[in-house]
């Protein structure tokens, strides 16, 4: 496992290689947001805004989700995987919101948790991104950089990950630390493919190290 001093300097490259990393979801307002958001799971930020391109060109606001009947929603995402959940449950958030919240998206954890296809992923997202509120999102690639890595041990659930990352990472870097995790994974320590011989982080990376060893006997 890294010590501080050891992530302190994963951050710093980090930040080094992507200063101007931020959300990629393509929005205009909270609730904007909290749709993409709800559509990304299991599809990538690219797909999903390829959808509310023309999405949010006909949905500007809650009442126009729950105006249209179910199935007609599910047409205008049928090509980003679970769309019957994601319509169902983006009807009925928009059916909390406008019942519950005058129709804004609300500002603390245990509200946004509430909502239908909301999870805490989600929620912290929507936290830091559109209110500004320190929080850090386990996705993916958070997930799988702080494994590799050593910040977090590979039997970690999300939540724990999570709850590690806040701990050893300074409050107010929480929400830029959660960009810069995201896109270094996305763009260079990828799933399949990480960039290990070009990478600052080799010579503290233990998974990194292990399959530059298997390279070198294959």
């Amino acid at each position: 496992m890294l010590n501080l001093k050891q992530i302190r300097y994963c951050l710093d490259v980090m930040t080094e290689m992507f200063p101007n990393a931020a959300c990629e979801l393509v929005h205009d307002n909270p609730f904007e947001l909290l749709v993409a958001v709800v559509l990304s799971a299991q599809a990538t930020d690219e797909h999903v805004n390829k959808v509310t391109k023309d999405l949010f060109k006909k949905y500007k606001t809650p009442y126009d989700y729950i105006s249209v009947p179910l199935e007609e929603l599910q047409q205008d995402i049928k090509s980003i995987g679970l769309f019957r959940n994601k319509a169902k449950n983006i009807q009925k958030l928009s059916e909390t919101l406008i019942n519950e919240y005058n129709g804004q998206v609300p500002q603390t954890f245990e509200e946004l948790e509430s909502l239908a296809g909301v999870g805490r992923k989600t929620a912290n997202v929507v936290l830091s991104v559109a209110f500004g509120v320190p929080a850090i999102a386990v996705d993916t690639h958070v997930e799988r950089v702080t494994k590799r890595l050593g910040i977090c041990r590979w039997k970690d659930t999300p939540l724990e990950v999570e709850k590690t990352l806040m701990r050893k990472v300074p409050k107010e870097e929480w929400s830029a630390t959660h960009h810069r995790l995201i896109f270094f994974g996305r763009y260079h320590c990828k799933a399949r493919t990480p960039n290990c011989d070009d990478c600052e982080l080799l010579s503290l990376c233990r998974e990194g190290q292990k399959r530059m060893r298997q390279k070198e006997n294959n």
